[in-house]
């Protein structure tokens, strides 16, 4: 009997017993790499193949969509290994789930691929393949996952905002400090602190594809967005929140509200990617995707109004579309290497699965709604008696 199907038995027998949950990709792999004992070289693999969300939709349950499921799943593990490491994933597959997967050789090689496929649809079919895993069987498990976190992140994102508007009257309006600079510079100081008295706390505040489904941690959603992965990356968003907001005449409740929210939908898309897509090694944190929301709001006002939005640090002006350009390029820089030698996702998965890119996103979208609503309002004041 192959490692592979040895392994797989073994763990369709923790199913059936009960005695291993499916919901975390994480412990899924930890509990098959301990029975893998001293096999160095499947180690990886199997890793890998336990954080796809697929593999645990196949073993949670099998119904019509299960055929179309492996072959996605096997269709991905084929672009990554080679034979020989292929058919003992195939054997844990059809072990544990009693699905047959399609064997090594009926895998086609990338250049039959490719020879096969017409001309015109290349670059649909990884299109269509990442579609098929995000928006596949599963999808309402995933969210429910995510679901207890994300509500109490919510939910405090409102007590944070009360007492932040408390402290505004009885300290920072006397001092005359702004709410963008009260929030910059709580985020250097939550940041120096976990440098050193609270280390240990920086480490398990983070969000990452373990803590993000497990209600134990659901803490997390709630101190993310408060510390940074990267201190360099810590060191950017202070200094860019101050040109964003210093000048700000929101009051600190409006800004600590605004911030805890766009972060938590960040935090909540760019998690629920990296689950479908099987995607590791990822951490959600820090102010990334509320900044980015901010500067791709100015950037595309600025665009569709024709007119340079910009702000203003002493006497110079610095525009939008400029922070998007150079923020962009450091936001590149750190979200699309991969994390380690486990992370098997592609660069584009990567970028997907990161706060930034849903902040823009997000930005984007509401700059082209405040722009048809302002198209809209002009159009009906021009009515006859509007």
């Amino acid at each position: 009997m192959g490692t592979g199907r040895e392994l797989g038995l073994q763990l369709r027998g923790w199913i059936e017993s009960g005695s291993l949950s499916l919901d975390n990709g994480q412990g899924l792999a930890n509990r098959l790499i301990d029975a893998l004992g001293a096999e160095e070289s499947l180690k990886g693999p199997v890793r890998d193949l336990a954080s796809q969300p697929l593999l645990r939709q196949l073993l949670q349950r099998r119904d019509e969509h299960s055929g179309m499921a492996i072959e996605a799943l096997s269709n991905h593990l084929a672009r990554t290994y080679t034979p020989g490491v292929l058919a003992e994933l195939h054997d844990l597959i059809e072990a544990a789930t009693g699905i047959s997967a399609p064997t090594a050789a009926s895998q086609p090689s990338p250049g039959a691929d490719q020879a096969a496929e017409p001309a015109d649809q290349g670059p649909i079919a990884p299109a269509r393949r990442t579609s098929q895993a995000v928006f596949g069987p599963g999808l309402g498990s995933d969210v429910k996952a995510l679901g207890a976190g994300f509500a109490l992140a919510a939910s405090f994102s409102l007590v944070l905002a009360w007492a932040a508007g408390e402290l505004d009257q009885a300290v920072f309006d006397g001092w005359r400090w702004s709410g963008g600079v009260v929030l910059a510079l709580s985020l250097a100081l939550a940041q120096a602190l976990s440098l050193g008295p609270l280390r240990r706390l920086r480490r398990r505040g983070l969000l990452d594809e373990r803590s993000c489904a497990d209600p134990r941690r659901a803490w997390c959603w709630i101190s993310s967005p408060w510390i940074h992965g990267r201190h360099a990356e810590a060191m950017v968003n202070v200094l860019i929140l101050l040109v964003l907001l210093g000048p700000s005449p929101l009051s600190l409740a409006d800004v600590v509200l605004r911030y805890g929210l766009i972060s938590l939908a960040t935090c909540g898309l760019a998690a629920l990617l990296a689950r479908r897509l099987g995607v590791t090694e990822r951490q959600w944190c820090g102010a990334s995707g509320a900044i980015a929301a901010l500067i791709s709001l100015a950037a595309i006002l600025s665009l569709l109004r024709w007119k340079v939005l910009g702000f203003p640090v002493g006497p110079e002006t610095i525009p939008a579309w400029v922070l998007l350009v150079v923020y962009g390029a450091l936001q590149l820089g750190w979200q699309l290497p991969r994390a380690s030698r486990q992370d098997q996702s592609r660069p584009i998965e990567r970028l997907w699965c990161s706060t930034w890119w849903w902040g823009t996103l997000l930005g984007l979208s509401w700059g082209l709604l405040t722009w048809g609503s302002d198209l809209a309002q002009a159009a009906f004041k021009a009515r006859p008696g509007g």
